[in-house]
């Protein structure tokens, strides 16, 4: 575990606390986060996504493993941390780019893009998992496609972001491409491919609406295809529907323009509880740029017709589609929104939250405390140093907090202990805030998981 760590200034704080007031997005607040893959099982949306490092250069990649980010109710999400490595594929070279994971016959598939140190230029693989958490492991000790395969483009990042697909008739599909779009049929297998790499013509402007760049994502809704695409640099998304997967393709315009300050935007559309919701990315977080950034979502509508309506990025989502339940373990990496916190995560104790400041704080929303109230509020935490306090707010951090909970001195950061303290009467739905105090400038505590205690 890392002794120091790195303490945001004073305009980040500032910042992050003009973002958060009536923000939900970014999603993500404890790391950089990029190209999101959303995926709906047994109940739950799980978010994969690549992870841009903290140190990224102004301008390059610094991407080494994926993320993993779950939710049932689409305000509060809890970070699984990284279920692949680019360092635990032998053909790779330590980068890691869009991905997309599906289930087939209770095995999940997931296709991913990284630099191949075997041929020359960018690959697609595919690691495979028995839940959805993973590990996930190489497939083929070997890329699923290599340059070497696609002559189109012709250039060493034309085998970029891969969108996994499975029709109505089981027939599995991938689609890929950077300034070129490719598609194969999968084998049974979901390991290989079955017969010859097709390719789409881009430059028909009535089939692509604006230059094909990169990042597709395919899907059918209604017996319509959808292929939802980046285009133009710096990128805006658009899209293109089919009557059949092998085309033609019809340009269907703009779904979200260029905004903010990101290069790049990839995203991905699913339903979910009732509900059409569009993920991307931007560069909203403080410190973001085109090579540091978050992930963040709108809820939307479909045009009677089935047609995209034109997204623009704003806070977030309004209205959850679940309550959180306070009286079962809930994880301290589980987060609506979050201030100066970052996310760790060790072999030992799995993900958990550190970097913990004075001032700092965790929101949650939509806690459900139904009509009895809690009675105790407990944490297992940890301290090398002072420790500090938790403070509890209802709805809002300020005025007189519902509860106190001291973090002692627990002799070192792999000491954890669970504290509990009293809480006053709170019954209903509200939102729930922790809020960090403790000695500037030093780090307060970890912060493992948390429950209310009836």
């Amino acid at each position: 575990m890392s002794k120091f760590f790195f303490k945001p200034t004073f305009i980040f704080f500032m910042l992050i606390t003009a973002i958060s007031a009536n923000a939900q997005n970014p999603i993500v607040q404890t790391l950089y986060t990029a190209d999101p893959a959303p995926m709906v099982f047994n109940d739950t949306l799980f978010i994969y996504t690549s992870h841009d490092e903290d140190d990224a250069p102004s301008n390059g990649y610094l991407m080494r493993d994926y993320r993993l980010f779950t939710t049932t109710d689409m305000v509060n999400f809890t970070d699984h941390g990284s279920p692949l490595r680019t360092g635990d594929i032998t053909w790779s070279v330590m980068d890691a780019s869009a991905a997309q994971c599906i289930e087939k016959d209770g095995k999940f598939y997931w296709y991913f893009s990284s630099m191949n140190k075997d041929v020359p230029g960018v690959s697609v693989g595919v690691a495979v998992a028995n839940t959805p958490y993973g590990p996930f492991k190489d497939a083929l000790g070997k890329a699923l496609v290599t340059n070497n395969m696609t002559n189109y483009a012709k250039h060493s990042w034309d085998d970029l972001d891969p969108s996994v697909f499975i029709d109505d008739d089981g027939q599995a599909y991938l689609f890929w491409g950077n300034g070129a779009c490719y598609w194969a049929k999968l084998n049974q297998d979901m390991i290989s491919l079955d017969g010859e790499i097709q390719h789409l013509d881009i430059k028909d402007q009535k089939a692509f609406a604006g230059r094909f760049t990169e990042a597709p994502w395919i899907y059918k809704r209604n017996k319509l295809y959808y292929l939802v695409y980046a285009a133009q640099f710096p990128e805006y998304i658009s899209y293109s529907t089919a009557k059949k997967i092998t085309g033609p393709w019809k340009a269907g315009g703009v779904v979200m323009p260029t905004q903010k300050g990101s290069n790049t935007n990839h995203a991905g559309i699913i339903d979910y509880k009732g509900n059409s919701y569009f993920f991307y990315h931007n560069d909203a977080l403080p410190g973001g740029h085109s090579y540091n950034r978050s992930i963040a979502v709108e809820q939307f509508e479909y045009k009677k017709d089935g047609s995209l309506p034109t997204l623009n990025m704003t806070d977030g989502i309004v209205k959850a589609v679940g309550t959180l339940d306070p009286y079962k373990r809930v994880e301290a990496e589980t987060i609506a929104f979050s201030k100066g916190v970052k996310a760790e995560e060790n072999k030992a104790r799995g993900v958990f939250i550190t970097a913990i400041h004075n001032g700092d704080y965790i929101k949650l929303r939509d806690v459900n405390f139904g009509n009895q109230s809690p009675q105790q509020f407990s944490a297992t935490v940890s301290s090398r140093y002072n420790g500090g306090t938790i403070e509890i707010y209802a709805d809002e951090p300020k005025g007189k907090p519902i509860g106190t909970l001291k973090v002692p001195y627990t002799g070192e950061w792999e000491n954890w202990k669970e504290i509990t303290t009293p809480v006053e009467a709170i019954t209903g739905v509200h939102d729930i805030y922790f809020v960090f105090k403790g000695k500037e400038p030093q780090l307060l505590f970890n912060f493992d998981y948390w429950r209310f205690l009836k």
